[in-house]
């Protein structure tokens, strides 16, 4: 069930965060409100649910609890990561290809087809890979057939007044731009600014 692409995604963001230092944990995100140890503690337990999703616990809440990965990310920000990104792609590839994801942030009793979930996850993880190194201030890059197989799927989420709920993870949608690459689209549809500095604070909310 798991794509090469996403695996792709995933690892990248591995060998990003692996460069983060606990001197990073305080700089700003384009993820409004959240510092970058508010957004590794946010994409740690979401490989954390996902995972037990693919295993047949995603309704159990207890695995979407941000504040028990807290304390670990900031004691160990590169290793607490890693872990729980390599424990999600170890369950993504034993999934079968039908199987059900319970993913309660959805709303209660949510349970999505095993490919449509995943799909949101690789997503999150493209898009979260880049905000990651917005905070840092590096360039980050992901290979085009990774874009090319994402950029369908963020294309397909809804934009306009239905980003106001509180249970939609992205702000609106940045008008694009001519001659955009694949990438800044994909940002711009989920509510990112590509022009982002990690000595500013930026409006977009993330999930």
């Amino acid at each position: 069930m798991l794509t090469n692409e996403h695996r792709i995604a995933v690892s990248a963001s591995i060998a990003l965060i692996d460069t983060v230092e606990p001197a990073d944990l305080g700089r700003p995100t384009p993820c409004a409100g959240w510092n970058l140890a508010d957004l590794l503690a946010h994409m740690t337990i979401q490989h954390r649910g996902f995972a037990a999703a693919a295993r047949g616990h995603g309704a159990e809440l207890r695995n979407w609890r941000v504040e028990t990965v807290r304390d670990a990310v900031r004691q160990d920000p590169a290793g607490t990561y890693k872990q729980a990104a390599n424990d999600a792609l170890e369950a993504f590839w034993a999934a079968a290809d039908d199987a059900p994801f319970a993913l309660p942030e959805f709303g209660d009793n949510a349970v999505f087809p095993g490919t449509i979930a995943m799909g949101f996850h690789f997503v999150d993880y493209v898009v979260h890979g880049w905000d990651v190194a917005a905070s840092l201030g590096v360039d980050y890059q992901l290979p085009a057939d990774v874009l090319g197989a994402a950029l369908p799927l963020v294309l397909a989420v809804p934009d306009g007044e239905v980003r106001d709920l509180d249970v939609v993870p992205f702000d609106r949608g940045i008008q694009p731009i001519d001659g955009a690459t694949e990438f800044d689209r994909i940002l711009r549809h989920l509510g990112r600014r590509p022009d982002f500095t990690n000595c500013e604070a930026s409006g977009t909310t993330s999930r």
